[in-house]
């Protein structure tokens, strides 16, 4: 009698513990999906802003400081692009949050050092979701510095013209280069990241959805990386100038 009413409780604990880690990670899982489609539906209206570039100087000015108008009197000049802001940085600590934890879980889970297999593609697939985030955080650090929060001209020029800044970036080759990186490795991340969201989500239950799933984040990665990288291209070709 003694074994049969001890047995069960020094299982409770670790059934306890067990599904209280398996919460925590749906719960980590969750906070990264919602903050990547908040940041998706952000870069989708942030690359609309920039292709007002192909419509000149003027177009691509009155568009920036448009933004920055809307909400008064009720806001400051600008009150709303640091409402915007605020929400777009909590966001995005909890999504590296929510990725080192995760990661950190695995880590610790595998009984043996981590060894990719050459035909292992979840875990290619989970490399690149790791070191593409890294490169687009320390990517994102240089274009706030750039054009946003510090307005740094590599040329030397005035920045306080929206249109000319950007021109005057774009005129350097390797900043260009460095941007198409950075463009290519979102490109991936969305692809990646849209599927993994979505079964995060429960919009995978069958091979239907599955299907539909993969090309969103296909065509939401093409889209995104694409319409980015126009602009730079625009201008290192010449269709862009001041």
């Amino acid at each position: 009698m003694a074994t049969q009413i001890n047995g069960p409780r020094t299982q409770g604990p670790t059934l306890v513990k067990g599904a209280r880690a398996t919460r925590t990670t749906i719960a980590l899982k969750l906070g990264m999906a919602v903050s990547g489609f908040i940041f998706i539906g952000f870069v989708l209206a942030h690359m609309y802003g920039n292709l007002k570039a192909f419509a000149g100087h003027d177009a691509f000015n009155t568009y920036a400081e448009h933004l920055r108008e809307i909400g008064e009197p009720m806001l400051p000049h600008g009150g709303l692009l640091w409402i915007l802001r605020v929400g777009l940085i909590a966001s995005l600590v909890v999504h590296v949050y929510c990725a080192v934890v995760l990661w950190r879980r695995a880590a610790a889970a595998r009984p043996t050092k981590y060894v990719v297999k050459k035909n292992d593609g979840a875990s290619r697939s989970s490399l690149m979701m790791r070191w593409g985030g890294v490169t687009i955080l320390l990517f994102l650090v240089w274009h706030l510095l750039n054009f946003s929060i510090g307005k740094v001209n590599p040329q030397g020029g005035a920045t306080n013209d929206p249109f000319n800044l950007m021109v005057d970036t774009f005129d350097v080759w390797w900043l260009t280069l460095i941007y198409l990186v950075a463009m290519v490795a979102l490109g991936l991340h969305l692809h990646h990241g849209v599927w993994s969201a979505s079964q995060t989500l429960g919009w995978t239950g069958n091979a239907a959805k599955r299907r539909r799933a993969k090309a969103a984040g296909l065509v939401v990665a093409l889209v995104i990386s694409i319409g980015f990288s126009l602009v730079p291209l625009g201008v290192l070709t010449g269709i862009i100038t001041k």
